[in-house]
């Protein structure tokens, strides 16, 4: 059993419902569980590790709800480059957290206005570039937890229904973090404690879940889309604090 104290259990508690609920209907609204997580573990690499099997298992629960809504040939153009991300994020763990952070900041950054533009006919679609999403994902999710908000500027440039963006987004995050499981092993980042701590978890992870789709299903899909919006933007912040 982790050895930690009350307010640990309960903020271990919010974040793991915070993953399910993010999972099946509110993408971006998990963008405090990586800093909290690095406040209950007290190291980011630990956190990311103590925090990609809550990830894993809301992945799955989304996709096993969303399987007949994703559209997956939207992720096969991107499957080569994630890959070339993950593996520059897998030679980054050692560098300076803070720095890598505001890399991932600045990149969604970049991301955000440029969709904003687009969205106003102020340029082509940016959803072309689909190599640039990619390698920042790859990157963002290794070193930082922080894909969610790269993914959301591209599926929302592909101009997909609110449902095909949850699901599609499930199946890509449910891949991509089995695919971090050895990048976390060769840095010895498991532990039994972590794993245990993560199993007694996984249930609320699964009512967040289901809180998400009693969420989404009462959402309209502009008020989805720029909620999706004001979320990457608000992630920001917690990336450059």
């Amino acid at each position: 059993m982790p050895h930690l104290a009350i307010w640990q259990w309960l903020l271990g508690a919010f974040n793991a419902f915070t993953i399910g609920a993010a999972k099946t209907g509110v993408p971006g609204g998990g963008i405090l569980v990586p800093t909290l997580m690095v406040v209950l573990v007290g190291n980011a690499r630990l956190a990311a590790a103590w925090t990609a099997p809550l990830l894993s298992t809301g992945d799955a629960f989304a996709v096993i709800y969303w399987r007949r809504q994703a559209d997956a040939r939207k992720l096969f153009s991107l499957i080569p480059w994630v890959l070339i991300g993950m593996a520059g994020g897998g030679f980054a763990l050692n560098r300076d957290e803070n720095l890598l952070r505001r890399m991932v900041g600045v990149i969604i950054g970049l991301m955000l206005v440029l969709f904003v533009l687009q969205r106003r006919g102020l340029m082509v679609n940016v959803s072309r570039g689909a190599f640039l999403y990619g390698i920042a994902a790859g990157f963002a999710t290794v070193v930082a937890n922080a894909a969610a908000p790269i993914m959301s500027m591209y599926l929302l440039s592909r101009r997909l229904s609110k449902e095909q963006f949850v699901a599609t987004g499930a199946w890509f995050f449910f891949a991509v973090n089995l695919a971090k499981a050895p990048i976390y092993m060769w840095f010895h980042l498991y532990s039994v404690e972590s794993l245990v701590f993560d199993a007694l978890m996984a249930p609320l992870v699964i009512a967040g879940g289901f809180a998400g789709l009693w969420l989404i299903h009462r959402v309209p899909q502009r008020v989805f889309e720029w909620l999706v919006v004001a979320l990457t933007a608000v992630s920001l912040v917690f990336l450059f604090r």
